[in-house]
């Protein structure tokens, strides 16, 4: 069996991340959100587009205001009036001021607004009754950005802040990653759909559903191709089929060591490279990674193999530590693909016998600036499905360390 991390390092050491060129479709701005930008954006506007106000108030020159005070204020002529939207009409010469509003462009001649709250007005006159600083709430043209330079840099998720500045800077159309393709396999003689009625020995198939909608939350297009039976024929033309349409192939069940667990078997029949055969982690052990490449597939990149235990407790546990950040990184992400881990105090003691590194579920909470992990109620089993719902943390017991009680530290996996 593998350490965690070492395995960890292994796989993510294979991915490949899409390529900028060949693995890249445009998309309308409408279409791009959570996609991940490919190329880096530039725009041909300055940010501000121009000199405009910061603030309700008048734009005057500063040279006219510049030792005034409520004593001996300043008496200007005000001669225009400008609102948002509005080119100004005049330029303002000495002892003159513009009405002018948030937004409003600054009208040439003013370098600088003074607030209305620091102004009276009496009919076509205004007193400055304070001096602001220089250029005082003038927002300048390209302060906030130099058109033709970096915008945004390819390898990020586009979420709302980006869709904000892409269509502030009128960026319509705009080069994503495509979606990897995720093929999903369940196998085993005992499972059945949710639709179908149960006899007995069997088990619905929860795995190809919560590991669709899994690939699916974190950006990839899942393609599920159902329940395979324990037979090496149908076996083969199952993997061979989902290797030759996506980038990354999960199967559950059939990993292990028992007579109907033919998928290694079948693997290094199809050609593939095992680079892993067991973990160290509970639950989970049972866990395959290997790769295909060449005439077994019609990728240039090789193609990500994961035989994923059967329980459905395992087969979620070893997706969030293993198989998340793979198609994170393989999604084009430059940065933020890893495990996410934090540290928290436990509201429970945390129990293992030490022998393999042991995640246990449950919610973490951020409570005033303090994580705090709370251990999901019921047996902690790798068959016990229900009491993953709401899981929102994996506490982690390292090899060797049999408890972490109430109160004490613990590191912790973060799901989204």
């Amino acid at each position: 069996m593998l350490p965690v991390k070492q395995a960890e390092e292994i796989i993510l050491g294979l991915v490949q991340p899409l390529h900028d060129g060949e693995d890249t479709e445009n998309v309308d701005l409408s279409s791009a959100l959570s996609r991940i930008l490919a190329k880096p954006v530039t725009s041909q506007l300055d940010f501000p587009h121009w000199d405009n106000s910061a603030m309700d108030g008048y734009a005057v020159r500063f040279a006219d205001i510049e030792f005034c005070d409520d004593q001996q204020p300043a008496i200007l002529e005000i001669v225009a009036e400008i609102s948002a939207g509005v080119k100004p009409q005049r330029s303002i010469q000495p002892g003159q001021a513009a009405r002018i509003f948030t937004g409003a462009v600054m009208p040439l001649g003013a370098d600088t607004v003074v607030m209305q709250e620091q102004t009276q007005q009496e009919g076509e006159r205004v007193k400055i009754l304070a001096a602001p600083e220089p250029q005082a709430y003038v927002r300048h043209q390209g302060a906030y950005y130099k058109a033709g330079t970096p915008l945004l840099p390819g390898g990020i998720p586009i979420k709302a802040p980006e869709i904000a500045v892409l269509a502030a800077a009128q960026c319509t159309q705009l080069a994503v990653y495509r979606r990897p393709r995720v093929a999903i396999i369940s196998t085993g003689d005992e499972l059945v759909t949710p639709e179908q009625p149960l006899q007995p020995g069997q088990i619905v198939d929860s795995n190809q559903y919560a590991l669709a909608a899994l690939v699916a939350q974190i950006g990839g297009t899942p393609i599920p191709m159902g329940i395979v039976p324990d037979r090496p024929e149908a076996l083969l033309e199952a993997i061979a089929q989902a290797v030759a349409s996506a980038d990354m192939v999960l199967s559950s069940g059939g990993v292990s060591v028992g007579d109907y667990d033919y998928v290694e078997s079948i693997l290094a029949q199809l050609g593939a490279e095992i680079h892993i055969r067991a973990v160290q982690i509970k639950p989970g052990k049972p866990l395959t990674f290997a790769t295909f490449s060449g005439s077994a597939t019609s990728n240039q990149k090789p193609v990500l193999y994961f035989g994923l235990p059967g329980n459905p407790v395992s087969s979620l546990v070893t997706f969030w530590r293993f198989v998340q950040p793979a198609i994170k990184k393989l999604s084009g992400l430059a940065e933020g693909w890893e495990p996410m881990w934090v540290q928290a105090l436990t509201s429970d003691n945390l129990l293992s016998d030490g022998k393999r590194e042991t995640y246990l579920w449950g919610k973490l909470n951020l409570v005033e600036g303090v994580y705090e992990f709370l251990l999901a109620g019921g047996s902690q089993s790798s068959g016990n499905l229900i009491n993953l719902a709401q899981t929102t943390g994996l506490a982690v017991l390292p090899v060797g360390k049999t408890s972490i009680l109430t109160g004490e530290q613990v590191q912790v996996l973060a799901i989204s």
